[in-house]
């Protein structure tokens, strides 16, 4: 997801670990009742034993949306996907921020809280004990920022329980309030999909064929600048199409992600094509922008039509890679809400994993393209001052690079206190290979010694004073001399340090541990300013994201993984806010548990569908 981002520095996707933003607006603009506990339903005095309380109850009861009146919905759609992605990250930002605050009142409540930090929201006695709470504090405390559209004043409709058609139906009435939260996640992913559209629209007419772009683009150019956004585009229609007749059957939602399962399985292969282009496309982009004063002029005037909403061209050349990305944070967002073990979270479990997989596509499509460059490039600055390594394979990607001191001279030496006691070194660490040089004249390296990446070991000196601040020591086990060799290196930084010893050896234990062991409390931050990697090693950051700490230096790095996707990778610590509410690290380790929990052997029958699906995309 990162690879993109980082081509056109774009303004970052959205968040997904956990929508508390969705879940709170809805309490706070539906009128719902806090909990099922509550001895009658809003409006109509029915107690559970005797009113209706199921999904199947209100699909009987309430008609469908009619055709025109969806259709007028879905055009009055105010805003551009890239302003609907920026605002609902942020106010998603703002609710944990708000529920961050209130860890004081959490840690003051009943003995039972330890519960409710490990079963996320099922703890009744919490409920009943924090309501208490709640009578006391200011009204303004629950009242917290509302999802997507709510807060665009161009926009005609809010969240789904804020349509007409559902505010008269009576059907707010019969839902419980989580069925209320996972058909507001089901409605955000229709109406993204229709803003989606939108801005691909607005991209092909506005700027694809503008004639007098037209005229200045050769086809070649215009090709690989625009690739086959026309073939997306005609699947985010028809894509869209049957959202919305899913839509117009009943005003309660059934389910949507069959409809993402098969277009992921069967369509979303033109995704892979045109992200794939994204190497090509962002080079295009930028020559003309360098080279033809006439296409930096147009360009810059088209952008300044009121249309744009002053974005730029390049923030609707990526939006299909954020979109098919976005959509697999939409799955997993209803995946949270859906029942266990219902034939609904079967399907969002398919979708998700197809949506997994074309994304996965997606970037090894970006990542071969500028692998091979990137290696055809390393290979013609090396020289072999001892028997020469094949670099290039098809296999083989760059993880690390840089300048290193090494320590010279006998271990007598160490104390001495002169500059002359380090050399420089160049080290090229590959994915398998690890590559040590001596940069010489003329931009060139000269290799001196290698090893393979399995055979490295890694060791942190303890402080020894100044000079041998930094210091770690490196094993090679089985040198490009077929013997043992040990290197004394010295970074630049603690970070740079720490970095180079990650890499050298993921497999170290680090200072926390991975969300993959399932500890209920590890660190965790949020990204809340957006991060584009400079290094192999370096994570790009989307506003939202939520990361496990792994590694922390006192010079402000962080090591950490991220939830949704798992990547690793270092960042810097000021692009984040720690989150400090255990109930709420809590609540996001459990659904990124649920999300990537291993397949059931239920749905093993799925198996060859996906793989068919994946045979389709190749």
């Amino acid at each position: 997801m990162e690879l993109l981002a980082a081509a056109f520095s774009a303004a970052c996707a959205v968040d997904h670990d956990s929508s508390p933003s969705d879940s709170d607006a809805r309490d706070s603009a539906g009128g719902h009742l806090p909990s099922s506990e509550s001895p009658s339903s809003a409006g109509d005095g029915t107690t559970p034993e005797d009113g209706p309380a199921t999904l199947t109850e209100a699909l009987q009861r309430i008609h469908p949306i009619p055709a025109d009146s969806w259709r007028n919905l879905i055009e009055q759609i105010g805003l551009l996907y890239q302003e609907y992605r920026d605002k609902s990250t942020l106010q998603e930002i703002e609710t944990r921020r708000k529920q961050d605050a209130e860890i004081q009142g959490a840690a003051d409540g009943s003995p039972g809280n330890k519960e409710a930090v490990e079963d996320g929201e099922e703890d009744g006695e919490e409920e009943e004990e924090g309501e208490e709470e709640e009578l006391a504090s200011p009204p303004e405390r629950k009242v917290l920022p509302q999802i997507c559209l709510l807060s665009n004043p161009h926009s005609r409709f809010n969240l789904w329980q804020d349509l007409p058609e559902i505010r008269s139906s009576g059907v707010l009435d019969i839902l419980q309030p989580e069925e209320v939260k996972l058909q507001e996640a089901m409605f955000e992913l229709v109406t993204s999909e229709a803003s989606y559209y939108k801005s691909l629209s607005l991209l092909v007419s506005h700027f694809m064929d503008n004639e007098r772009l037209r005229k200045l683009l050769h086809p070649s150019e215009a090709h690989i600048l625009f690739s086959n956004v026309l073939d997306v585009m005609a699947v985010s229609e028809r894509f869209l199409l049957e959202l919305e007749h899913r839509m117009e059957e009943n005003i309660v939602i059934s389910d949507v992600c069959d409809i993402v399962h098969r277009y992921a399985a069967d369509h979303f292969s033109v995704y892979i094509t045109y992200v794939s282009n994204q190497t090509y496309q962002e080079r295009t982009y930028k020559q003309l922008l360098q080279e033809k004063a006439a296409f930096r002029e147009l360009i810059a005037q088209l952008e300044l039509d009121p249309k744009c909403r002053g974005l730029p061209l390049s923030s609707f050349l990526i939006l299909p890679f954020q979109r098919i990305t976005r959509l697999k944070l939409l799955v997993q967002n209803i995946l949270k809400r859906v029942e266990e073990r219902s034939e609904r979270e079967c399907t969002a479990l398919d979708a998700h994993k197809e949506l997994e997989m074309v994304v996965k596509a997606c970037n090894e499509g970006v990542r071969k393209m500028s692998r091979t460059e990137q290696m055809i490039s390393i290979q013609k600055k090396m020289e072999f001052k001892i028997k020469s390594v094949p670099i290039i394979s098809h296999s083989r990607w760059l993880l690390k690079q840089g300048p290193l001191q090494q320590m010279s001279g006998p271990k007598t030496s160490r104390t001495l206190r002169t500059k002359k006691l380090f050399h420089e070194i160049y080290l090229f660490l590959f994915n398998d290979l690890l590559v040590i040089c001596r940069q010489i004249p003329g931009d060139k390296f000269q290799v001196f010694d290698s090893a393979p990446r399995g055979l490295l070991r890694v060791e942190e000196l303890e402080d020894q004073g100044q000079t041998l601040a930094n210091v770690f020591i490196l094993r090679l086990l089985e040198n490009s001399d077929d013997r043992e060799a040990t290197y004394m290196l010295k970074a630049s930084s603690q970070s740079e340090m720490k970095r180079w010893m990650t890499s050298l050896a993921p497999n170290r234990r680090t200072k926390f541990v991975s969300f993959t062991s399932r500890l209920l409390d590890c660190p965790q931050v949020q990204c809340v300013h957006p991060y584009v990697g400079q290094q192999p090693d370096e994570l790009t950051l989307e506003l939202a994201d939520v990361l496990n700490i792994l590694e922390k230096t006192e010079d402000g790095w962080i090591f950490g993984e991220r939830l949704h996707d798992q990547e690793r990778g270092w960042f810097p610590s000021s692009m984040t806010e720690e989150i400090l509410n255990p109930k709420i690290r809590s609540q996001n380790l459990k659904e990124c548990f649920r999300v990537h929990k291993m397949e059931d052997p239920q749905r093993s029958q799925n198996k060859d569908r996906r793989k068919l699906g994946s045979r389709t995309r190749q």
